[in-house]
């Protein structure tokens, strides 16, 4: 097979360039204004509570539609990606964000605003995810692992951001014209920024080339299809803990008379201090495997979660935010690290795409599960217990993998 590159594609020594950091710049920008989705309804989901008359289960609905949005969407167009090149479905999923902040401003009831997260915001947000995770690691061979964390950091960057800027413009003008005006800023920034995403990656990597994958399944004596299992169930276990903080805690500051703004900012200290410990996972990983990265940060997860219970005084809590931040940034990108470990490059794609997908199921029945408690108790004490219950579900898992394959190892 000839490795020369058409006009369209890069040529092979792009990789790892000049042009492979720009093509990063461009995804991270696009992670970052894309990734609004996830977070603007958890600062708005007060307002919005509020105007609608209903109960706090009901207004977490939209975000918990908004990731099983997210969590699909990542499968659909990973896949449109795949046959059409990145390009396509990074607009589509612009002119779906779009659409659907529109929609949401305009909602008539509770019901239309979540299907408008779930329906077209999540599925939206999802192009500039997994797809484009994808595609950088196609332009990155020796420095693919922090390549990849760089890229996974957009949606955090947008937590960092975005909160920020929803509180300001919903102390401004409301949520509804808020929604609009996200709607037009989305369009606007991201279809230029996706029109230069054109040219395909350096033909070496399309080809096939790239890390060869260091162990498998039976390292760990477990069909491929179990291992995976087991990561799923992990994956959504660790992120129905990860969730209750980052879904309520702008709610939980409003009940506790703090405010939105306060809780606001909280949470963009979560985010950014968790883009710091995205970053740095993808250096411990190539040092003492994806299985103890994640293993190690489950372990700080559930140390920061229970502080969470020790006060509710505003200081400790804006601690205990950027502790948080720091302790599990790293988790998620250590199901994309452990499948490259224990699964062969030709399936890999499929293979994050379920690992991501069962993470993003778990925010989405954990922002739910923790408004559906807080409505039983009018408590947020539940709701952390119950994270940390679901966290220890994932240490279990985790830690039986690696007690195994030490075990496997010395036979």
């Amino acid at each position: 097979m000839s490795l020369s590159a058409s006009p369209d594609q890069a040529p092979a020594s792009a990789l790892d360039g000049r042009p492979a950091w720009i093509r990063l710049t461009i995804a991270l920008a696009l992670g970052t204004i894309g990734g609004v989705g996830m977070w603007s309804v958890v600062v708005v989901m007060p307002a919005v509570q509020a105007d609608f008359g209903t109960g706090r289960g009901a207004a977490s609905l939209p975000y918990t539609l908004a990731m099983l949005g997210f969590a699909g969407g990542g499968v659909l167009m990973g896949r449109l990606s795949d046959r059409f090149g990145i390009m396509a479905p990074v607009i589509g999923g612009s002119l779906l964000l779009g659409t659907g902040y529109l929609v949401a401003g305009l909602a008539p009831s509770i019901w239309v605003f979540a299907l408008a997260h779930g329906l077209l915001i999540g599925l939206g947000s999802a192009a500039v995810f997994g797809p484009l995770l994808a595609h950088v690691s196609f332009w990155f061979d020796r420095r693919r692992g922090i390549a990849v964390a760089i890229a996974a950091s957009g949606n955090y960057l947008a937590g960092a951001v975005w909160p920020q800027v929803v509180r300001f413009a919903l102390d401004a003008v409301g949520w509804r014209m808020t929604h609009i005006i996200i709607a037009v800023t989305t369009v606007t920034l991201m279809v230029p920024l996706a029109l230069l995403l054109r040219q395909k990656p350096p033909v070496a990597l399309a080809a096939g080339a790239g890390l060869a994958r260091s162990a498998s399944p039976a390292a760990l004596g477990l069909s491929p299809n179990v291992l995976m299992a087991l990561l799923a169930v992990a994956g959504i276990a660790c992120c129905v803990a990860m969730s209750m903080p980052q879904v309520h805690i702008v709610a939980y500051c409003a009940d506790l008379g703090y405010g939105v703004a306060r809780g606001s900012e909280m949470l963009s200290l979560m985010l950014a201090f968790g883009i710091i410990s995205r970053v740095a996972s993808g250096f411990v990983a190539d040092r003492i495997g994806g299985l103890a990265t994640l293993l190690l940060g489950s372990t700080l997860q559930g140390v920061a979660l229970l502080l969470f219970l020790t006060s509710d005084a505003l200081t400790p809590l804006y601690i205990f935010s950027i502790l948080f931040g720091l302790f599990q940034g790293g988790i998620v990108p250590s199901y994309a690290i452990i499948v490259r470990e224990y699964f062969s490059p030709a399936e890999a794609g499929t293979r994050v795409g379920i690992a991501l997908m069962a993470t993003l199921l778990g925010m989405a029945f954990g922002g739910w599960i923790s408004g559906v408690i807080y409505d039983l108790t009018r408590s947020y004490q539940a709701a952390f217990i119950n994270g940390i219950l679901w966290n220890l579900i994932n240490l279990a898992i985790v830690g039986w993998l690696l007690m195994r394959r030490e075990r496997l190892a010395r036979a």
